[in-house]
């Protein structure tokens, strides 16, 4: 007789990518809450949101490996947990430096959730109901990072900013229990092939052209999305003359347009083999739309429409995007390869608020916008030529 609570493994794995995205949205959500009290400025908080991306890089390519060699569902018990007590050591003991340790715990915790949950899904999905299986698992990240500012800023305002931490920890533990309780799917647990179970499935078929392709895309969409979802408002603000309700309202829009954008990118992932044509045409769309957004000042409503056109746009290729590393994965080897490819978003994080901040500072707003079509640009021709690559392999 099986064991476990009998919930099916895509609601579990979507559960735990909920969690880590209310995790690693924590801190900023509640930036301008933080340095009074704490005592410190923004750079030294950024100092922190920039050492959850560094440790979050320099570890995923390692737990990849460690994913497929111990399983997944230890490792994400694992990431869910150290996560967990990061917040919630925070919460007990408020101080920067505790905050600077929670955020290279969770920045560990981070490494570890995008190889686990693919490798979980790529085992047990049916091929035929992948895309929608990795739409419905990108769905429960975004949504977790659209309800968490305004859960943070509720908790932090009505009683005090631990709270936020210490709700946001037992979220973490609960899930956790939930998942440790869970039965796995029978497909999940096929066993692997001896060379992988031996460790000798050779590196060098892993860090292939394609992979590094992709690592280069997700480097790309992380500026792109980056630079619109933590920036815009600010660029709006300063020189678009637009107020802070409505431009909060404008991004609020497009967090929840590419939530929704993903389950509609499920189904045309499954309905086509061509993932990096999808991916490139959705992307070619949002740059057209985020130029107008730039060079045109436009009016309330149309600017709400425009930002969650471009964020459902962005959300759609979420899926096609996934579908495209899946394809790269050597059989057996996704957890590594997903752990390599998704360092990439590591890479744009990093970069990203550097160069927008610098903008910023030095009054170019619209620069915003402009670096944004840029990197989608790049992103059309990366995901295009990395469709034609596929087709011509498959030849």
């Amino acid at each position: 007789m099986r064991r476990g609570l009998a919930l099916p493994v895509l609601f579990q794995v979507s559960l735990v990518h909920l969690a880590s995205h209310v995790h690693f949205m924590t801190v900023p959500a509640l930036l301008p809450l933080l340095p009074n009290m704490l005592g410190v400025g923004f750079v030294e908080l950024g100092i922190g949101v920039s050492l959850f991306n560094v440790v979050s890089a320099l570890v995923q390519i390692p737990l990849g490996f460690a994913t497929d060699r111990f399983g997944a569902r230890r490792m994400l018990c694992a990431g869910l947990g150290v996560g967990s007590f990061g917040l919630l050591l925070f919460a007990l003991f408020p101080a920067y430096p505790t905050l600077i340790l929670a955020c290279a715990l969770g920045g560990a915790a981070n490494g570890v959730y995008h190889p686990g949950d693919y490798s979980i899904l790529s085992r047990a999905i049916r091929p035929r109901n992948m895309g929608r299986a990795f739409s419905r698992h990108t769905f429960a990240g975004y949504l977790g990072t659209a309800i968490t500012p305004g859960m943070a800023m509720a908790f932090a305002l009505y009683i005090n900013i631990q709270s936020a931490f210490a709700a946001f920890a037992l979220l973490g533990f609960a899930v956790l229990v939930l998942f440790c309780v869970s039965r796995p799917s029978s497909r999940e647990k096929r066993p692997a092939s001896k060379e992988q179970a031996a460790g000798t499935k050779p590196t060098r078929r892993l860090v292939s052209m394609s992979v590094i392709m992709l690592v280069a895309v997700f480097a790309l969409i992380a500026l792109s999305n980056g630079g619109l979802e933590k920036f815009s408002v600010s660029a709006f603000v300063m020189g678009y003359g637009i107020d802070l309700k409505l431009a909060n309202t404008a991004l609020t829009g497009f967090l929840f347009c590419s939530a929704f954008g993903v389950l509609c990118g499920g189904f045309l992932a499954d309905k086509t083999k061509r993932h990096g044509f999808v991916a490139s045409a959705a992307f070619a769309v949002a740059a057209i739309l985020t130029c107008v957004v730039g060079l045109a000042s436009l009016p309330g409503l149309l600017l709400i429409l425009a930002l969650s056109a471009i964020g459902f746009l962005m959300g759609i290729i979420a899926p096609s995007r996934d579908m495209l590393v899946r394809a790269a994965a050597p059989k057996g080897s996704e957890g590594k390869v997903f752990g390599i490819v998704f360092t990439g978003f590591n890479i744009g994080n990093m970069i990203g608020p550097i160069l927008f901040g610098y903008l910023l500072d030095n009054r170019m707003p619209g620069f915003i916008f402009a670096a944004a079509v840029v990197f989608m640009s790049l992103t059309v021709a990366a995901t295009w030529v990395q469709e034609v690559r596929l087709r011509r392999k498959e030849a």
